[in-house]
Parts: structure tokens; C-alpha cells; sequence
């Protein structure tokens, strides 16, 4: 089985190259993937760079140039529901663009004609995750992460988005990832770790918690592919 794991900045899969330590580099479209094994599993790793079109050109080229035939999401966001806290590991239960506007078109927010407002993530997958958490003692939660070209730190938008669309935390690129994979039939999981609450403070607090939750979310991600490699 050949498996994406994919992170927008290298911060996010620096933790996962220097746990797999040998790998190969290919250039490819102004960007880098690693590929390496791991317990019988084929690997290819990328960030995207931030944003939802880097996003989407590299999940599809994960797929249909490097043949993934799952993708797992790893990284970091930043917490919509005041439930969530730094430190705290969602898995996305679905995915939703909260920048994507016709609504003078009589559509709701996040729609666009032949598509849907939320794309589901890999019900398995996730499955899987629980079992992974509980193992692990992990506090995992679920919820919905919406996506928009957008670093969020103000309250009022914050709370928009929150109230919109019932998401629990936000980010620059799951749910462009989720068209693709929704698309292409690939199975997709997203994790985030929580590395700032969205709001004022988030500018102050996202350099200082990104490299600890990137290491969480790898650690995470680590523990998956030992249970799809036992699978």
C-alpha cells in the first residue's frame, strides 16, 4: 500500500523525516516529495506550502504522479470552539471552505454547484485514529475544520466562521485537499493540532506552539501507519 502524509509547511513533516531518517528527494513542479518505506508501506511525504491551491497541486500529485492510495493529513490549526486548547488533537470529521462566497446567487456559504458545502473524511480512517488515541491515552476529538486562504486572528470572524458553519477549528488547506481526494476516490484523514485559539493573540502565540503540536500530529501519524502496516 502506498500512503501520502501531507503537511503545508516543512514544520509540519520535519518531525516525520528526521523519525524515518533515510528517504529520497524528487523535485517536482517548483516543489520536493520524500519517498521511503516503513514496516512494508510504501511512503511519499510533502508540504505544500501554505494556501489552498498549493494544497490541492500537491495532493493531486501525491495521487496521480506518485500513485497514494491513501492520504493522512498532519499539521496544525487553530481552535474555533472554546472547548478546543492548545495542544489538543482533532480528527476532521468533515471539511468545509469558509471563504468560497456565492451567496448572491441564493447559495449557502461553502457551496458551489455540483459540489457540497462539507466533504466527510475516511469513516475507517478514522476509526482507526480512536483506536490509535485510546491505545495511546490521547483525548481525541472530532469535529469540522473549515479552510480558507486566510490566517485567522480576529474575534469577529472568528465567531463567524464558528457560527456558520458549527466548525471547531480552521486552517489554510484541509478542505482543498478533501475536493481532491473526495474526487478522485482516494481515503483521506485530517489531523490537526491545536496551536492557537484564532483570535488576537493567535500571531503571538502560533510561532511558539507550531513546532510542539507538529511533533504531536507526527507522533500521531507515526502510530497510524504502525496500525495500517499491521492491518
Amino acid at each position: 500500500m502506498k500512503i501520502a502524509i501531507m503537511g503545508a509547511m516543512v514544520e509540519e513533516i520535519t518531525p516525520l523525516l528526521d523519525f524515518f531518517g533515510s528517504y529520497e528527494t524528487i523535485a517536482f513542479a517548483k516543489n520536493r516529495y520524500y519517498t521511503t518505506t516503513y514496516k512494508g508501506l510504501e511512503l511519499v511525504i510533502a508540504y505544500s506550502k501554505i494556501g489552498k491551491v498549493n494544497a490541492s497541486l500537491t495532493a493531486t500529485t501525491l495521487i496521480e504522479k506518485f500513485g497514494a492510495e491513501q492520504l493522512l493529513f498532519s499539521g496544525v490549526a487553530g481552535a474555533l470552539n472554546p472547548n478546543l486548547h492548545v495542544g489538543d488533537v482533532l480528527v476532521a470529521t468533515a471539511l468545509t471552505q469558509h471563504d468560497l462566497d456565492i451567496t448572491a446567487f441564493g447559495h449557502p456559504h461553502g457551496y458551489v454547484p455540483e459540489g457540497s458545502v462539507y466533504v466527510e473524511t475516511d469513516a475507517s480512517l478514522r476509526a482507526l485514529a480512536h483506536k490509535v488515541a485510546h491505545a495511546q491515552n490521547i483525548s481525541l476529538q472530532e469535529g469540522i475544520i473549515a479552510t480558507g486562504d486566510q490566517f485567522i486572528c480576529d474575534g469577529t470572524k472568528k465567531e463567524w466562521i464558528y457560527k456558520t458553519f458549527n466548525a471547531d477549528a480552521t486552517e489554510m488547506e484541509g478542505a482543498s485537499v478533501a475536493v481532491v481526494c473526495d474526487a478522485l476516490k482516494i481515503p483521506f484523514c485530517v489531523f490537526r493540532a491545536i496551536s492557537d485559539a484564532a483570535d488576537m493573540d493567535a500571531g503571538f502565540s502560533f510561532d511558539e506552539f507550531l513546532v510542539s503540536s507538529a511533533k504531536e500530529s507526527a507522533q500521531f501519524i507515526i502510530a497510524m501507519l504502525d496500525e495500517l502496516a499491521n492491518a
